[in-house]
């Protein structure tokens, strides 16, 4: 199953996130399929491949609890429902 989940980056203490799909059984650091974007946790900052995130939505991914919550922040959902009404 994929799963869309945060990757992190960045220096020690400084984490930086990317939004990325990726097998579900693989660790956090693995191999990804697609990067969507990048979460800044520090500046509040978030950008969003909204096309590429509604593809993998559409396909069965399931984000975990932090990108469901960005998610739902940024509007994909609305978009995602929209697509399909």
């Amino acid at each position: 199953m994929v799963k869309l989940r945060l990757k992190r980056c960045g220096r020690k203490q400084r984490a930086v996130y990317r939004i990325v799909a990726i097998d579900g059984r693989s660790r956090r650091e693995g191999k990804d399929l697609c990067k969507m974007g990048f979460y800044d946790p520090r500046k509040s900052q978030t950008y969003l491949n909204i096309p590429a995130i509604l593809y993998f939505l559409e396909k069965g991914a399931q984000p975990t609890g932090t990108l469901f919550d960005i998610f739902k922040r940024a509007g994909v959902f609305y978009e995602f429902r929209k697509k399909f009404n």
